[in-house]
């Protein structure tokens, strides 16, 4: 196995870790089912996307395995499984065009484009949940729009957009060390 190869796959496996361990020991967890916000759960995915679609999706599915290791509730791993698209669609993008996260402009636009993905995503996949649920327990009864549309579908597009400039700062000093590390 080469030098990359190997990093890559370390890498990889570090990232996976932390989407494991994120949500089984993050101290802010905001629990409103179907929505959920735990701090910088996003960013190994976002990271594993910068680094390489292979990453992307292992680091997705790790992260999909932390959720449900840490207890939450089916709709909310169902919600994490889905990151897969939005982390594999990005990945393939940026595969062509690195240089997208070097500017500001087409960074942003990037950003909230997958962001906007990624909303789109977890909504679709909490609609039949909202629909089959005879109970309409808790944020359910408040609606579909507000329980779904605003908290699933809006917030985690904010969210996304948070934990994307969180994982945009963690890359950029990991970009310079494996520049450097490739000089040696």
């Amino acid at each position: 196995m080469n030098r990359k190869r190997l990093y890559l796959l370390v890498l990889s496996a570090m990232l996976t870790a932390i989407g494991i361990i994120i949500p089984l020991l993050s101290p802010v967890k905001i629990l409103l089912e179907p929505a959920s916000f735990t701090l910088a759960s996003h960013v190994a995915i976002f990271v594993a996307m910068f680094v390489s679609p292979l990453a992307a999706v292992a680091v997705s599915l790790g992260t999909t395995a932390g959720f449900l290791l840490a207890g939450f509730p089916i709709v909310i791993v169902m919600r994490a499984a889905v990151h897969v698209i939005f982390a594999l669609t990005g990945a393939l993008i940026l595969r062509h065009r690195p240089l997208l996260l070097e500017k500001v402009g087409p960074m942003l636009l990037f950003a909230f484009l997958i962001s906007l993905l990624h909303g789109l995503s977890e909504l679709l996949v909490v609609t039949p949940f909202y629909l089959g649920s005879q109970l309409k327990e808790a944020y359910y009864a408040k609606g579909y729009f507000i329980a779904v549309v605003l908290l699933v579908g809006i917030g985690t597009v904010v969210h996304s957009l948070v934990d994307f400039a969180i994982a945009r700062a963690v890359w950029v000093p990991l970009k310079k060390l494996n520049r450097s590390m490739e000089l040696t």
